[in-house]
């Protein structure tokens, strides 16, 4: 079977609800708007939906040229040019510190109200560029939590769905790329380059799962604390090293090489 692309996904502000399109732009940074806005702590600590689990009534859909369009599951909604003249903060994603513009007040104060807590609202410029973990140095990636690209296969997701008491949909796990046709669960492990449409893709490590994965996809409520983390460990999906609390693993993080354009239906050639 021709593996393809079955689906992908956008988040234009990190943790905020995101888009499947059709079609995307490649950016050295992954799939063009994903990830190019974050929430941050007044100080400029990032926030996620790990804390904040409010944030997945949230959706933000660009607008291009002009921005962002967020909007609340009540009906309320809220336009946020994108802040080219504000002044440059520094703010922090992980371990990486950021210049970034901040929004202005009305998004903050937007914001702030939903979600229960102050919060500041930035967005990171074309110039500035944060290198990607274990990428080659002229590597750079958007907010995300450290690539520019989360590739998942369909394959993989029903393997762990058979284990599962109740499937999970494959959107629990935010990925970009969603690729069908695999030869069999997990196929991806062994992947280290791939063709798709006429984007060159390296797959370069196994992504790490967190609490995000055991929320309900748009109310952000908890629908079992311990799945399907707990199924990934036992299936032996975890971190490679040593210890009892290796981390549960589910997609592989890539990186893109060049620009161009993937849109479902691409096919997807293994390169090596």
């Amino acid at each position: 079977m021709t593996m393809r692309v079955a689906a992908i996904w956008r988040y234009p502000v990190k943790s905020l609800g995101g888009q499947e399109v059709p079609s995307a732009a490649i950016e050295a940074r992954g799939v063009a708007h994903d990830r190019r806005w974050m929430v941050t702590t007044p100080e400029g600590r990032f926030l996620t939906r790990r804390e904040l689990p409010a944030m997945a009534h949230i959706h933000a859909a660009p607008v291009i040229g002009a921005g962002i369009v967020l909007s609340h599951r009540d009906g309320t909604s809220l336009a946020v040019p994108v802040p080219d003249n504000a002044p440059l903060v520094q703010v922090r994603v992980w371990g990486d510190h950021v210049a970034a513009h901040d929004a202005g007040d009305p998004a903050a104060q937007w914001l702030s109200a939903l979600l229960g807590q102050a919060v500041r609202l930035v967005h990171l410029p074309d110039g500035v560029r944060r290198p990607v973990a274990d990428g080659e140095v002229t590597d750079h990636v958007s907010f995300a939590d450290g690539f520019p690209l989360l590739v998942t296969v369909t394959a993989s997701l029903d393997a762990l769905n058979r284990e599962l008491a109740s499937p999970i949909p494959m959107a629990r796990f935010r990925p970009n790329l969603v690729i069908e046709g695999a030869p069999g669960a997990f196929a991806e492990d062994g992947w280290q380059r791939l063709q798709i449409g006429n984007v060159s893709v390296r797959v370069v490590r196994p992504c790490t799962r967190c609490v995000i994965t055991t929320q309900d996809v748009d109310t952000g409520e908890v629908i079992d604390r311990l799945e399907p983390l707990r199924t990934l460990r036992a299936m032996g999906r975890v971190m490679p090293g040593e210890g009892k609390l290796r981390e549960p693993i589910f997609g592989r993080n890539a990186i893109p090489d060049g620009l161009g354009t993937i849109a479902v239906g691409d096919v997807v050639a293994i390169i090596a």
